[in-house]
């Protein structure tokens, strides 16, 4: 008949919900650990892992040299101490069950967690949806004001570049008017000018004449004086 042991193996340091329960029991399962136990405590605030495991003793030597010197990853191990334990250890079936509720019962409680989670995300989410739909509805209402403020002073300074347009327009209007004014008062001295010019030429050409009829005359009677003297018929 096999000589059956039990030891107590108290791990300490970051040892909690980084899966050593399963990490150990699947090396005592390798082993072919007859009975095995695990439970998380905390001794004074410090987290510790208590192992039990009872069989024949070469199997438990086995175990407890890979306890000693393997641990599950994001553990922190600072230390392993390993004694007899007197009392009765719970079958490695009973454990791997207990384990598993424990485990499912974990998961049930991190859905409801997610779950819960994400009908507060999705309140959230409806809320900035809501203020999105809030926020498009003042730049649309905003938007709308600008462009009704465009038109107004599109419709402002097109109004007002009509009443320069027509206010230059008079004024043009004025100008030329004045323009044609003065060019009919400039015909009209042309015309006063003129007839005094032609006055003035016609006096001048009558001398003129007068004066050459005074000489022709002179002339011949200078020319019948000299064929008097001369004697030529």
């Amino acid at each position: 008949m096999r000589e059956m042991k039990a030891k107590e193996i108290a791990i300490k340091g970051k040892v909690h919900d980084v899966g050593y329960r399963l990490f150990l029991l699947s090396e005592a399962e390798s082993v072919f650990i007859d009975k095995f136990d695990a439970r998380n405590v905390l001794v004074e605030g410090e987290q510790h892992l208590i192992v039990r495991v009872e069989g024949a003793e070469e199997r438990i030597k086995r175990f407890i040299v890979f306890a000693e010197s393997n641990y599950p990853p994001g553990a922190s191990v600072e230390s392993v101490e390993v004694k007899d334990y007197g009392e009765e250890v719970r079958s490695i079936d009973s454990f791997r069950q207990s384990l598993m509720v424990f485990q499912l019962s974990k998961m049930a409680q991190a859905g409801v967690g997610m779950l819960g989670k994400q009908d507060t995300m999705l309140g959230k989410m409806d809320a900035m949806l809501e203020k999105q739909n809030e926020t498009i509805s003042v730049i649309k209402e905003e938007s709308e004001k600008t462009r009704e403020v465009a038109r107004e002073v599109a419709r402002d300074e097109g109004e007002k570049s009509r009443e320069v347009t027509m206010a230059e327009g008079e004024k043009t209007r004025e100008v030329v008017e004045k323009v044609r004014e003065e060019v009919e008062k400039t015909g009209e001295v042309v015309s006063v000018e003129s007839e005094k010019t032609r006055a003035v030429l016609k006096e001048k050409v009558e001398e003129d004449v007068e004066w050459i009829k005074e000489e022709v005359i002179g002339i011949k009677a200078t020319l019948e004086k000299v064929t008097e003297k001369v004697g030529v018929d």
